[in-house]
């Protein structure tokens, strides 16, 4: 009979973590062994028996916990499993954001044998992946080829002659889009064959890959997905001085071909499983199937499977070959520069037609000449998206299914242009209730050096409306707008309780204020919930009361141009304040916009 009622231990399968498995173990051994174990002080062998026992089972659990929660997107909390989880969904992680913008190049140019002029002859190209620097280091490359002959330049005369008056050089001004980052290479060794090779490379905060060429010259391109067989390339336009259009794209077929896939901090290029030596992969059917009238054989009908695998539908696979590899690699803090900053000449690259016929030295001194500034600030998106952000991104983008139907589509859409064409940190899309037919407003925002809410340039529009316009309904017309920034302050009038230090508990109330609204990045259309500012001040030790919180529109001057009416946009209970679809709510000095009185 004893030794049944020893049998019937209940076990708690809930205890999972070292307290509590230690407390199981310690009446298991007291209940079971009482005569064999009964020193389970701090410093006795049975208490370390014990401890290790529950470290062991506490780890374990620790590590069962992790990977159930690394399965489930909903419970992930690691950046890099979270990215997997998206790439099975279809989404695209562009990595690190990218910054775009204009900047004014000039150059000075000897005048023409008459005087009259600059001297056509000794006009350059300042050619694309030209590099120049910001004040502060920053690294950024010209995307386009800007030819100074262009008469929309503005010319102007920089030098004369002391004695007679006439112009000795002229001096050009013209514009250049610029993207942040410059321009690396890496050659890699490639082996034998092998199916669906994956190359990694060695260098972090890769924005695009430009090239990739094998030792034998063949071009590999970026596509989708393998089994895209289709790219548009670039083709310069001879007619481009009629027409004003630069290149052409025209549809491409490609057998060589990888898809890019990208982490938090690496990049890796995806190949195909296509043999380029080997012939007559998949056998003609007829051939294997059938029997054919004159033969003295019997073919035999089965086939390997894994022959399709060595299919060249999927992309060649590079094999006993190098690799070249060039890349644009961006700036790993943020690349957001205010007017001005983008003031310095790293390197650039001057064409000139009949470079053979001119003299060198004026040549060095053109090229010596050149300067460049930014007169307009060069912004995007400053940081990556959150894990949060991500999830959010990832659920919008299997619905989507790469086409546009919905606003959510929309949105979801422009936040995955990838990088190399910028980056938006907002976006909102309504319809636009004006109109009969399915035109939609999509309001954007960027931001700027300093991580404040800004409108985005003119780059990134025209990027995103490129973008948008190889995935939205043939019957959908989008209108890209800038959202309407209102900055606000919060006013708040407190009763303190008696016997505390008003000046310590004023400072301490606005403290809490700042540290909670100073990081809110709000969202184009979302509420600014006045009930918050109540809750986080009765959360500051020493206030009995929160007598009144007043929200005020700041404009003019630092802050934003809007003008908001806060009475009229007041919820019926005063609890919040509503937002327009088309505005966004910003605390943008919470030192200066956030003040306290103590009644």
């Amino acid at each position: 009979m004893a030794d049944e009622q020893k049998k019937i231990i209940p076990i708690d399968y809930t205890h999972r973590e070292f307290d509590s498995i230690r407390d199981d173990l310690i009446q298991i051994a007291e209940r079971l062994y009482p005569d064999t174990f009964q020193d389970f002080s701090e410093g006795s062998f049975g208490a370390m028996m014990v401890d290790a026992v529950a470290y062991v089972g506490d780890q374990l659990s620790f590590y069962l916990d992790y990977s159930v929660n690394e399965t489930f997107l909903d419970t992930a909390y690691q950046y890099s499993n979270i990215l997997r989880h998206g790439r099975i969904l279809g989404y695209k992680y562009t990595g690190q954001p990218s910054t775009y913008g204009k900047v004014a190049m000039f150059i000075k140019i000897p005048a023409s044998p008459t005087g009259i002029g600059p001297d056509s002859t000794y006009i350059p190209i300042i050619k694309r992946g030209s590099r120049f620097t910001s004040s502060t280091g920053l690294n950024f490359v010209l995307i386009e080829n800007v030819d100074f002959a262009d008469p929309q330049n503005i010319t102007v005369v920089a030098q004369t002659d002391s004695s007679t008056g006439a112009p000795t050089y002229y001096a050009i001004k013209a514009y250049g889009t610029v993207v942040s980052g410059y321009f690396g290479r890496q050659v890699m060794t490639i082996g034998n064959y092998q199916r669906f090779k994956r190359v990694t490379l060695n260098v972090g905060n890769i924005a695009e890959i430009i090239s990739v060429t094998d030792t034998e010259g063949h071009e590999y391109f970026e596509v989708d997905y393998l089994a895209q067989d289709m790219v548009f390339k670039e083709v310069s336009n001879n007619n481009f001085k009629d027409d004003n259009v630069p290149s052409i794209l025209k549809p491409y077929l490609v057998s060589r071909k990888f898809v890019v896939e990208k982490d938090r901090d690496k990049t890796s290029l995806q190949f195909g499983s296509g043999d380029a030596g080997a012939s007559n992969v998949v056998a003609d059917p007829q051939a294997v199937a059938l029997e054919i009238f004159g033969k003295d054989y019997v073919t035999d009908t089965t086939f390997d499977p894994t022959r399709l695998s060595k299919d060249r539908s999927y992309g060649i696979v590079p094999s006993n070959t190098s690799l070249t590899i060039v890349y644009r690699v961006t700036n790993p803090v943020n690349s957001n520069l205010a007017v001005g900053n983008l003031n310095k000449v790293g390197s650039v690259n001057l064409e000139f037609a009949n470079r053979d016929t001119l003299q060198a030295t004026v040549i060095n001194d053109i090229n010596a000449s050149v300067e460049a500034n930014n007169e307009e600030p060069i912004i995007g998106n400053v940081e990556s998206p959150s894990a949060n952000e991500l999830k959010s991104r990832i659920y919008d983008t299997f619905p989507s299914q790469n086409r546009a139907v919905t606003q959510a589509d929309y949105e979801n859409l422009a936040y995955r242009m990838p990088a190399k064409f910028g980056s938006i940190k907002r976006c909102s899309v309504q319809r636009d209730p004006d109109s009969m037919k399915r035109n939609l407003n999509m309001y954007v925002l960027s931001e700027d050096k300093f991580g404040k809410y800004v409108a985005s340039n003119t780059t990134i529009k025209n990027n995103l409306k490129t973008w948008l316009n190889h995935y939205r309904m043939i019957n959908d017309t989008v209108d890209i707008l800038d959202s309407h920034i209102i900055n606000f302050g919060i006013d708040f009038i407190i009763t303190p309780t008696s016997g505390v230090d008003k000046y310590d508990l004023l400072a301490a109330a606005i403290t809490q204020i700042k540290n909670k609204f100073s990081g809110a990045k709000y969202y184009i259309g979302e509420h600014l919930m006045i009930t918050q500012v109540y809750k986080e001040l009765n959360d500051v030790t020493g206030i009995l009361d929160v007598v009144k919180v007043t929200i005020t529109n700041k404009t003019g001057g630092v802050y934003s141009a809007t003008e908001f009416d806060i009475s009229a946009n007041l919820s019926p209970e005063g609890t919040y304040l509503m937002a327009p679809k088309n505005c966004i709510f910003e605390l943008k000095y919470p030192e200066t916009d956030v003040k306290g009185k103590i009644r």
